[in-house]
């Protein structure tokens, strides 16, 4: 089988990537079903919170249960002791391609996005469509300072970037981390952003879901996105999605837009996980490369009366070719785990390197495979991933 293009290959997000395709006929047509209400358990939706055109996949998720410390919540409180640490980003020259992932406003060539103040020394972390490729890129402070800023180190896969400026004379407010591990559904969540161009707007809402898979600019998958209803639009992407207790659960980076495909919020939001995002921040400031495994198959959902991941392509010459995989074959076990679907297996590859072997359970007809695969990095597949 021909070796996927980079729009037509899937991957798999920090350790937990396979490589990602453009959705075929019959995966539109599903998408058509999913938004009359008659399937189930996958969301196709286009556009990203920067404005993108692109197509992604949000896979559903489970629904935590607990109880919600709704009455507690200060809105209020919380964006005054917030909002210093969130800053306003403009880039000249973003590469986009066919995206539009910042916004742009009318008759400027200048992107806007979001981002949030990490520590004292001057680094602020951002989503990285809203800086890739720019030619100049600045920060405004919530007292009005404007500074350059230069980036640090970028993960595509993760949609993350690291950028630095001069914090002569700046009183620097870093925000808190925090962890995606203590929500449930129905927490509250706070956004604070510049949504077409207007600089640090709150919105409030809920934890709508947890573990959706999301897809990254370069195509690799993006597990354990937080969805929120809370108001996400373009300019927004980068900022800080934030928890009751002010501490950065995730950072705004998609919007589902519906069959209309209008760039604007439509109480589907999706964020990507802070957790995943802190174990990379050493490398990122240092300004490393990130290594992510890579499989090179692309995925679906399996038919309704089955469990597991079917596959739909194989890229050439990819770990999974070498092991045997084969486009049709259905993968229902990872090492000693059963696959429930897709997104499960996006995440349990999340936990691994590359240069671990794997041991998939594939059903090709009426036979069941045990099948080892060695994972390589997606930095060594070029551009294809």
């Amino acid at each position: 089988m021909s070796t996927p293009t980079p729009e037509q290959s899937y991957l798999q997000p920090p350790a937990r990537r396979i490589r990602r395709f453009r959705p075929s006929a019959a995966a539109v047509l599903a998408a058509a079903v999913v938004a009359s209400g008659a399937v189930t358990g996958l969301l196709y939706a286009v556009g990203v919170a920067g404005g993108s055109t692109r197509t992604i996949v949000a896979q559903s998720g489970q629904a935590a249960s607990g109880s919600s410390p709704i009455g507690s919540f200060s809105a209020s409180s919380l964006y005054e002791g917030a909002a210093p640490g969130v800053v306003a980003i403009e880039s000249d020259g973003v590469s986009r391609g066919s995206n539009k992932f910042p916004y742009t406003p009318p008759g400027q060539s200048i992107d806007t996005g979001t981002g949030l103040v990490i520590d004292t020394g001057g680094d602020v972390l951002t989503a990285s469509h809203v800086v890739a490729g720019a030619s100049t890129i600045t920060v405004k402070f919530l007292n009005g300072t404007v500074r350059s800023a230069r980036v640090l180190g970028t993960d595509t896969s993760n949609d993350v970037s690291v950028l630095h400026v001069n914090p002569a004379g700046l009183t620097l407010r870093p925000l808190p981390l925090g962890s995606i591990h203590s929500l449930v559904v129905g927490d509250p969540l706070a956004v604070i952003g510049n949504p077409f161009g207007y600089n640090r707007s709150l919105s409030t809402g809920v934890v709508s879901a947890l573990d959706r898979t999301i897809q990254a600019p370069n195509g690799f998958l993006i597990a354990h996105a937080v969805q929120t209803d809370a108001a996400v639009n373009p300019g927004n992407s980068g900022g800080p999605v934030l928890n009751a207790q002010g501490q950065v659960v995730a950072t705004v980076d998609q919007i589902a837009t519906g069959s209309s495909g209008v760039d604007q919020g439509s109480g589907v939001g999706f964020a990507i996980p802070i957790d995943s995002v802190k174990a990379e921040l050493p490398q990122l400031e240092a300004g490393k490369i990130v290594m992510h495994p890579y499989l090179g198959v692309a995925l679906q959902e399996a038919a309704i009366n089955q469990h597991g991941a079917q596959v739909q392509s194989v890229s050439s010459g990819s770990p999974a070719a070498v092991a045997g995989i084969k486009a049709g074959d259905l993968i229902t076990a990872f090492d000693a785990t059963t696959v429930i679907g897709p997104s499960q297996l996006v995440a349990d590859l999340d936990a691994l390197n590359p240069g671990d072997k794997v041991t998939l359970t594939v059903k090709r007809g009426p036979t069941t495979l045990k099948l080892t695969a060695a994972l390589r990095s997606e930095a060594s597949q070029g551009t294809t991933g």
